[in-house]
């Protein structure tokens, strides 16, 4: 990678609250770095942070720009 070459960045809110769903999703929530109803998070966007978002597509969602 270049040094010019930016890495892509990927906002991420948590709009679903954990109580009452499964561990693995608290774990996932965690993971992404998000404990709290409507908090944003960025992060580089690869393969792995998509991948967790897809587990919850009912708890987060992706902010543009």
């Amino acid at each position: 990678m270049a040094k010019s070459e930016k890495k892509s960045t990927i906002k991420i809110k948590q709009i679903g609250s954990p109580i009452r769903r499964p561990a693995a999703q608290r774990q996932i929530l965690i993971g992404l770095g998000l404990n709290k109803m409507h908090r944003v998070v960025e992060l580089n966007d690869s393969a792995e942070i998509r991948g967790m978002i897809a587990k919850l597509p009912h708890m987060v969602e992706i902010l543009e720009g």
